[in-house]
């Protein structure tokens, strides 16, 4: 996905943190991710465009507009994330006018005003870092709450390891943080007020000029301006003051951290306080500014310094909470259901079963197509320049390589694993260079569960051969899914049986193929919560079904849905089912 990340600011800032990290993250798994904002510091792996957006006259706002307008079409945006108030203005008009998708990251509390709360400028989707943001969007600004998730920090968790307890002749507190704005307010009062800065050395951390009223505490704590080793500091620290990202990040080294922002004191961070903690940003967020009583922290302040406790817990708990690689996997699902449910279009998976080659051929059940229409379809793909994909595929590339800018995907399923399948499917399969997957029986070989139906008996048709199966497989045109042994209803069967139908068929194909089966066809797309529980239990990260399942197909893994292919699906009816929009027009 071609991603641009718009900030405003004209320092470094929690938001520019967050937004080059996940970004890194983002590009390495084959994402190109752009930014736009009034400065970046931090390095980053992506273009980078300045815009000033600070500069908030009228005339300035509509160039803002103009220019993301511009970003947008030459870098052909698939989806905008903001991270302002600022930023997000201009790219909501921006998305308007372009018809792309947007997200916005709120990081802190909102101002309310009448104006804001008509025009929320949040676009598609609003992560909210904490529970108090969250909140806050829905009790002060009126936004639905439906339109928000949480979104928390991203945090190389291995960056941030346990150290020792430094051996300083005296205590030193770090306080990390801007010098301007709220934050600055914070911490001259600190100095001013809350710390002995004779019995402690005191070091403040920050990228910003250090302000003209702070030269009061020069010689008695030490400025150290913008510091690149930020682990290393805090590993020389016997308490560690600050909020958001700063008190995470000194949790996970196992450093007592005094949590105090721009809202409210949580104080020494402890297992008991921990829930709290992380649903104000470690005290960034409440329902007021700077809601703190200055006159009692100076004893918590002691009281933290002389605590001691087990902190590994607690570490776990902020490791489990903000693990990047788990916040970027998160933050790509809300990529992809925005971009999906915005353009109203998904990847089509369509459903083939038995090929035939003349009118003897035909079934009862209508489940087959003549070689010569399918051909036709391959020739309308190829047309149109479609790619195919297999969920072997999705697994080594990431779901959301599936929506790569410029790309046409398809993925072409087929049922049970016909003969026809070796002799009519597989050599169109390597005249056009297209891929498919098979769900195969095992435990049959013809097909006994649609001939053996006093009602409504289906002609018998053989199964592949295990051989045959391997030819197709070791092709590298051909992936191989698992689909039971005697394809039963599984919504009829108990746990166990759907259990042994399930993992026999799964093993059968692997002691044959030698590599483990990425997904699972439920047979005739029927199924209940015990065979879905048993496809993840048994290994499948995928399985598909039919006519059921959310419109986006990573919103539920083990549920995906596909478009069955009919004897009566010429060239235009293939055409209207693949367009990309066809489930989303059949489920309005």
């Amino acid at each position: 996905m071609n991603i641009l990340m718009a900030l405003s600011q004209i320092e470094v800032t929690g938001a520019e943190v967050y937004a080059t990290t996940v970004g890194d993250v983002l590009t390495e798994r084959g994402h190109k991710v752009f930014y736009v904002s009034d400065t970046l510091t931090k390095p980053h792996r992506g273009a980078f465009f300045k815009l000033r957006f600070n500069k908030r006259s009228i005339p300035r706002r509509f160039w803002h507009v103009g220019y993301m307008v511009y970003l947008i079409k030459k870098h052909r945006i698939q989806l905008v994330h903001a991270h302002s108030r600022a930023s997000s203005w201009s790219c909501y008009v921006a998305c308007k006018l372009t018809g792309t998708p947007m997200i916005t990251t709120v990081h802190g509390r909102q101002p309310v005003h009448a104006s804001r709360k008509k025009f929320h400028a949040l676009g598609d989707r609003a992560l909210a870092v904490c529970e108090a943001v969250r909140n806050q969007l829905v009790s002060g600004l009126g936004v639905q709450p439906e339109l928000i998730a949480i979104g928390r920090n991203g945090i190389d968790t291995n960056h941030y390891q346990p150290v020792p307890v430094p051996d300083n002749d005296k205590p030193v507190v770090s306080i990390i943080g801007r010098l301007s704005g709220p934050k600055g307010e914070l911490c001259y009062r600190l100095l001013d007020q809350c710390l002995d800065l004779n019995r402690y050395r005191v070091q403040i951390a920050s990228g910003s000029q250090v302000p003209e009223r702070f030269e009061r505490f020069k010689g008695k704590a030490d400025f150290l301006g913008y510091v690149h080793d930020v682990p290393g500091l805090m590993a020389q620290s016997d308490l560690v003051i600050g909020a958001g990202r700063v008190a995470m990040e000194a949790i996970l080294m196992q450093r007592p951290v005094f949590a105090v922002g721009e809202a409210e004191t949580v104080g020494l961070v402890t297992p008991d306080n921990i829930d709290a903690a992380m649903a104000s940003n470690f005290g960034d967020i409440g329902p007021t500014d700077l809601n703190i009583d200055f006159a009692t922290l100076p004893a918590q302040i002691t009281a933290a310094l002389d605590t001691r406790f087990d902190s590994s817990a607690l570490a776990s708990t902020v490791k489990s909470a903000y693990d990047l690689q788990a916040v970027t996997t998160e933050l790509e699902a809300h990529y992809q259901s925005v971009l999906v449910h915005r353009r109203r279009r998904e990847v089509p998976i369509i459903m083939y079963h038995r090929f035939i080659k003349n009118e003897s051929e035909k079934g009862i059940h209508g489940t087959y197509l003549h070689v010569n229409m399918l051909e036709k379809h391959f020739k309308l793909l190829k047309r149109l320049g479609y790619e195919t994909l297999t969920f072997a595929d999705l697994t080594d590339k990431g779901m959301a390589s599936r929506l790569d800018a410029g790309k046409k995907y398809i993925i072409i399923t087929v049922d049970d694993g016909y003969k026809d399948n070796y002799e009519l499917l597989f050599p169109l399969l390597k005249k056009y260079g297209f891929k498919a997957v098979i769900y195969a029986v095992t435990g049959e070989t013809f097909n006994r569960w649609d001939v053996e139906k006093p009602d409504n008996p289906e002609k018998a048709v053989e199964l592949m051969t295990p051989a045959q199966i391997k030819e197709m497989a070791d092709s590298g045109l051909v992936e191989f899914g698992g689909h039971t042994l005697t394809h039963p209803k599984l919504d009829q069967l108990g746990r166990e049986q759907q259990r042994a139908e399930i993992a026999e068929n799964k093993a059968q194909l692997e002691q044959l193929l030698g590599h483990k089966l990425t997904s699972f066809a439920y047979p005739f797309g029927i199924h209940n919560d015990d065979s879905k529980q048993l496809a993840k239990e048994l290994g499948y990260p995928f399985a598909v079904a039919t006519n059921s399942g959310p419109l986006a197909m990573h919103e539920d893994l083990w549920q995906i849905r596909r478009i069955a292919i009919f004897p009566r699906t010429d060239v235009f009816g293939l055409w209207r089912k693949i367009k990309g929009n066809y489930v989303f027009r059949k489920n309005k």
